[in-house]
């Protein structure tokens, strides 16, 4: 009686939590699926069923597969040197030392805070007019016709994007990769320095390898999330940038700016299928690491 009860009342706690996670989540996905086969429009009105039509349009855009290729170059350069220079970070403040923790707190404020603030903040600042930057370009000299256009220039649109991203998201890989190295026990460091391993050998042999399914899993995380660059884009230059535009504003100015809320349901339905291809590579990877260590540690 008292395991039946204590059944019960753990479906009791569960029921809830799930009811509520198929209320947000997997009704609004499956809705949006049916309404990617639909001429739907952000205007109301009765909608038709029109099969695949939506996605061969997606797919015979011209300007889906200019926003897949700055998509692709954005999650692979933002994600790439936020991976390297998060590393080094967590390497070059891993020890203890006086004012760790006020200097743990203002590399970690960036991620803290809104991406769209920041977006309208770094907009602020990088205007070619009357932008901070560009003022102190030309308080040491610079002429204004030598000043870079941050925000105007199409060479510099995409750049600045960038930069912004792997100013506010470096920490969070820090962060990750400063717990992995926290992980790593001390005494096999104490077994390498007893057989004399250079600083180079303990990090290729000992540091990176332990280090690795947390990275990767912190890759991963960006990686997805990267995938879906909206608000930077949307505060820095705008949706319909064609040097920025990314697949998710692209499904903005398809669904809202146009009404085409079926076409944007398509399209949300493609990012969705990308980003769970990414996650799996990225989660077979993590595990074939894992199972390469267990064989190594046994």
């Amino acid at each position: 009686m008292i395991e039946r009860g204590t059944g019960w009342l753990k479906y009791g706690f569960v029921g809830p939590a799930l009811l509520l996670l198929i209320a947000l989540n997997v009704y609004p996905l499956l809705y949006n699926v049916v309404m990617g086969f639909s001429d739907a429009r952000l205007s109301g009105g009765q909608w038709q069923w029109v099969g695949g039509a939506n996605y061969a349009e997606v797919f015979s855009e011209p300007r889906f597969a200019d926003a897949l290729r700055t998509t692709a170059l954005f999650v692979f350069v933002t994600v790439s040197v936020e991976l390297v220079l998060g590393f080094a970070l967590a390497m070059a403040i891993q020890r203890p030392f006086r004012g760790k923790g006020v200097v743990l707190t203002i590399l970690l404020v960036p991620m803290m805070l809104s991406p769209a603030v920041m977006g309208l903040y770094w907009n602020l600042i990088l205007n070619g007019t009357y932008g901070i930057l560009n003022q102190a370009l030309g308080a040491i000299g610079l002429p204004p016709d030598l000043q870079p256009q941050w925000l105007t220039d199409s060479r510099l649109k995409l750049l600045t994007i960038l930069l912004i991203d792997i100013w506010m998201w470096t920490p969070f890989m820090m962060l990750i990769a400063l717990a992995g190295l926290n992980s790593i026990p001390r005494y096999i460091y104490e077994a390498a320095e007893i057989d004399r391993a250079s600083a180079w050998r303990v990090f290729r042999r000992i540091t990176l390898p332990m280090c690795a399914p947390l990275l990767v899993l912190a890759a991963l995380l960006r990686a997805t999330d990267a995938l879906k660059q909206f608000d930077l884009v949307m505060a820095v230059t705008g949706p319909n940038d064609e040097a920025t535009q990314t697949l998710s504003a692209l499904l903005y100015e398809q669904a809202f700016r146009g009404g085409r809320v079926g076409l944007g349901c398509a399209y949300g339905c493609v990012i969705l299928v990308i980003v769970i291809a990414l996650a799996s590579v990225f989660t077979r990877y993590i595990g074939f690491i894992q199972r390469r260590q267990g064989r190594a540690e046994a």
